[in-house]
């Protein structure tokens, strides 16, 4: 019965995590759990038992677990405090921006925030059942303060703006809701796409002050390289950098955390002739292979771990490994490094 609820799982595609339903069920989601056939029932199975037993493990690897890493810790920390700080702010409430480059983990640190913060409010409110403690939104590329505002409704499923509808009309809406569902915090991801040096990117930064200023918040913000994406250029980004603190993710460098970062992903494999403490072994070659970046390592241990249902093989090497297609920023550095060992 395990094996065919993990199935359902693997079919069910979800909603992504900038709409409610997604995020609600994003933070009811248990950790993934599977736990593997002794080796002689697993040589007994018949082909559709096997089917759906190898089906239920490539659901649970293609969602590992989240391995929580120095980032993230520090990020939650950040962002509980900044709630508690705002919670009795009558004037401007300060704010967090994560900044970094690609597949460095600041998506999956703010999500981690976020789900942190609307755990322990539901915990703490158990019989509270209209909050929202929680908003996700993704700034739009080239975007308008109409598209921001859109994304803020879309998130809590607000009937679609008539066309005549102004974007004050639909930002008041918006603020109504999430005042009246004591959301505590909202977050926006891909801010690097607010692009100041634009006349639309101006009237979004005023708009997104719109908000910060009626909204009993904390705003916090998730970019690539915010520092030099033009977000604190000119006096509207001088008022956001005199708003916000910054926290930024980066590559790992070689060292222990690094180790148990691979020894944690490690833990979490449902393979029945992987060695352990292979992956450990391998972990100065993950490093190399991934240039450090927690993203980079996640989708290579994932899709070697599915690649090993598949193909039969039911272990990770280093000759699977080398398999695997990273993405282009890591192969690159790969080649520049000479990597080989």
């Amino acid at each position: 019965m395990a094996v065919l609820n993990e199935v359902s799982q693997l079919e069910d595609r979800r909603q992504p995590t900038t709409t409610l339903e997604g995020w609600q069920r994003f933070i009811a989601a248990d950790p993934p759990r599977f736990e593997l056939l002794p080796q002689q029932q697993w040589r007994q199975l018949g082909d559709p038992e096997r089917r759906d037993y190898d089906e239920a493990r490539i659901a649970h690897h293609a969602e590992l677990v989240v391995v929580t890493t120095s980032a993230i810790s520090e990020i939650t920390t950040e962002g509980r405090l900044l709630t508690l700080l705002n919670q009795r702010e009558i004037g401007a409430r300060r704010g967090l921006i994560v900044s970094g480059a690609a597949a460095t983990g600041k998506t999956t640190a703010i999500k981690q925030l976020g789900r942190f913060h609307e755990l322990r409010t539901r915990n703490r409110y158990p019989a509270s059942t209209d909050r929202i403690p929680i908003v996700y939104v993704t700034a739009p590329p080239k975007g308008s303060p109409r598209k921001l505002a859109m994304e803020f409704a879309r998130f809590l499923q607000l009937p679609p703006a008539r066309p005549r509808q102004n974007v004050t009309d639909i930002a008041d809406a918006v603020c109504q809701v999430l005042i009246d569902a004591r959301t505590d915090i909202v977050v926006v991801d891909e801010i690097h796409n607010l692009n100041l040096a634009t006349s639309a990117g101006e009237d979004l930064s005023d708009h997104m002050k719109y908000f910060t200023e009626h909204l009993p918040a904390t705003f916090i913000y998730a970019g690539i390289d915010v520092e030099r994406s033009g977000v604190f250029t000119g006096t509207r980004g001088k008022q956001i950098a005199g708003r916000c603190s910054v926290i930024t993710t980066g590559a790992f460098p070689y060292n222990t955390e690094w180790k148990q970062l691979v020894a944690g992903m490690e833990s979490a494999l449902r393979l029945h002739q992987h060695e352990p403490d292979t992956l450990v072994g391998l972990s100065k070659y993950l490093h190399q292979r991934t240039g450090g970046l927690i993203g980079t390592l996640s989708h290579l241990v994932r899709a070697a771990a599915i690649r090993a249902i598949l193909t039969e093989s039911e272990a990770i090497t280093k000759s699977s490994l080398e398999r695997v297609r990273v993405d282009y920023a890591a192969e690159s550095a790969t080649r520049r490094s000479g990597a080989s060992t």
